[in-house]
């Protein structure tokens, strides 16, 4: 009968998990979630050997996480509808062995424990994020270790170990934020036994230990050579590092217990080693340690849950350089945004678990007539998380509703603001893409993206000198910026300043060789110019770095026509007429070019 009532729990659980997050099924792709899709480039057997042999070749070496997209990307290309599904169902399989593992450790609750996980709207932006899948996958493969390694605890049996082996390093290979796996289950079985023995507990985790240390070192690696944007600053010394993880550290516990105004991108923090109460964060970390510490003789688990929830977020807490939360702002390299709620994905266990453990013990104490009020608070819990988050799921809709809630709630966002001038431009709504990009520039005039952004919709918009302006600033700050010389060249051209345009078209493509437009465009300008040797030179290596492109095989046959190859050029014209039928000016070419070789 309870195992019949289980699955039906279980069923129950998935089916609702699904249900909350209804809004975000078919929402599109945001932010950074169009360089994760595996592009044209990966989409090859040779593309998914580079995913694992190339750490650049991936916006981050995350093998598996990108296999598992390369997958996906074979099976519907980029239709968003079944990425979300995929990521929801992973989730709802996490929420699912979470209530296992508790069931296991003799945890009171631990259906509530799953249920406040699966609803929670903390986790919404790693569930309905499709980039975050990466949240969502490591996360059921470490549980799945987790629950592996309490089997092999309790029988010893070494393919239980090496099978729990095997799905942390997927994990690993998935998101290296779990590397505190072997910590946690230390400090687990410190809470289950009172002490930890050198034979039991330690040794049998020092391949653990070693795959983390691994996996940690090759993050760090490929963080600094591959994946810091350009002009990250990092200037914190270590006294104001613990004071960013004492912040961190209330933070993240305050979402859980009061998740208002979440959001993807939160005001930035100012760090302040002489604001006296800065100091208030960590010293009352401290004070709750030291004080669940002296408590653990009555009871460990209020100090093992704080220590699991500690070593879990502690990649994240500010100790490392991570890209995405660490870059200064506004000029100020002591102020960054320091958080996002998918930091704490599978850190929030540890509050939940025993909160949930202490509202079902509250109620085993209670007389048997006061004991439905408890469950229905719980009942009442859980339905209110799940409002939440099916409320906060509709803001992963599409990239304009994304950023215009950041911006509802943090209008001083720079970043929100340029990137929703994106859509906005994407939309041809450049007016409007203009004042947001203006206004990201004022909030932070350091911040180049918005102000390469700026340059390029007044480009667009015809404002050419003032365009002109914005790009060269962009490239005074960093002259290594490729898509502003390229649209510089743009301008340039726009003007009639050809000689200037095709030196910096020249540099663009010295930085990024690859790169289509940029030689296309620069092919142009060369033809303009008289010179079709090197035009056709440069049509050549955009029809070579495109070969599927219709524009870039019309464009060669321009270039062949003016070069006097007129047959090369009917060939070019048919391949691009049979990859776009209606592909402008390339019928009427060539029927002016099949006239003229008619002729006697």
């Amino acid at each position: 009968m309870k195992s019949r009532r289980d699955w039906f729990l279980a069923l129950a659980l998935v089916v609702v998990t699904f249900l909350v997050y209804q809004p975000a099924w078919n929402g599109k792709p945001i932010w950074d979630d169009e360089i994760h899709l595996t592009p044209a480039k990966l989409s090859s057997l040779g593309g998914l050997a580079r995913v694992w042999t190339e750490p650049a070749a991936a916006p981050q070496y995350y093998p598996l996480l990108h296999t598992v997209f390369w997958i996906e990307n074979k099976l519907w290309g980029h239709w968003p509808l079944p990425y979300h599904l995929v990521s929801i169902a992973f989730h709802a399989l996490t929420a699912f062995l979470v209530w296992r593992i508790l069931a296991r450790l003799e945890v009171p609750g631990a259906w509530l424990a799953a249920g406040i996980f699966a609803l929670h709207p903390v986790m919404v932006e790693s569930v309905a994020w499709i980039s975050e899948i990466k949240n969502t996958l490591s996360g059921a493969l470490c549980a799945a270790a987790a629950l592996i390694y309490f089997k092999f605890d309790r029988d010893r049996k070494l393919s239980a170990y090496f099978l729990a082996l095997a799905f942390f390093l997927a994990a690993l290979l998935t998101k290296t934020v779990v590397v505190t796996f072997p910590i946690v289950l230390l400090i687990i079985f410190w809470w289950r036994r009172g002490i930890l023995s050198r034979k039991r507990d330690f040794a049998p985790l020092i391949p653990f230990f070693f795959l983390s240390l691994a996996a940690g070192l090759v993050t760090i690696w490929v963080e600094q050579k591959f994946c810091a944007e350009t002009g990250e600053t990092f200037h914190y010394s270590l006294l104001d590092r613990v004071l960013i993880a004492g912040r961190l550290f209330w933070f993240y516990l305050g979402e859980l217990f009061w998740p208002k105004n979440l959001t993807v991108i939160y005001p930035a923090w100012k760090i302040d080693p002489s604001a006296w109460e800065q100091y208030l964060y960590p010293v009352a970390a401290l004070v709750l340690f030291v004080s669940l510490w002296l408590f653990r003789k009555k009871s460990r688990g209020p100090f093992a849950a704080a220590f699991v929830f500690l070593a879990m977020l502690s990649p994240v807490l500010g100790f490392f350089n991570l890209s995405y939360f660490m870059s200064a702002v506004g000029g100020d390299d002591h102020a960054a945004i320091f958080r996002a709620d998918h930091f704490q994905y599978l850190a929030t266990i540890a509050v939940i678990a025993p909160a949930a453990a202490a509202l079902v013990g509250i109620a085993a104490r209670l007389t048997s007539r006061l004991r439905p009020m408890i469950y229905a608070g719980c009942a009442v819990l859980l339905v209110l998380l799940a409002t939440l988050t099916y409320a906060h799921s509709t803001t992963f809709h599409d990239s304009e509703t994304c950023f215009r809630d950041v911006i509802a709630k943090n209008p001083d966002s720079a970043t929100a603001r340029s990137n929703l001038g994106n859509v906005l431009l994407q939309k041809g709504a450049v007016d409007e893409a203009i004042v947001q990009f203006r206004r990201s520039v004022q909030i932070d005039p350091g911040y180049q993206f918005g102000r390469y952004n700026l340059g390029a919709a007044l480009l667009e918009k015809g404002e050419t000198d003032e365009a002109i302006s914005q790009l060269r600033k962009v490239l005074n700050v960093d002259p290594n910026h490729s898509r502003a010389y390229y649209t510089l060249a743009n301008a340039l051209a726009k003007k009639g300043e050809t000689e200037e345009a095709i030196a910096y078209y020249g540099r663009a493509l010295k930085l990024v060789p690859d790169f289509p437009d940029a030689h296309c465009n620069l092919a142009n300008v060369l033809l303009e110019k008289g010179d079709v040797e090197n035009a056709l030179v440069h049509y050549r290596e955009a029809l070579r770095l495109q070969p599927n492109s219709p524009q870039a095989h019309y464009n060669l046959a321009v270039g062949l026509v003016r070069n006097g190859e007129s047959d090369s050029a009917i060939a070019e014209l048919q391949i691009a007429l049979q990859l776009d039928p209606r592909y402008p000016d390339a019928e009427p070419l060539l029927r002016d070019l099949l006239t003229q070789r008619s002729r006697p």
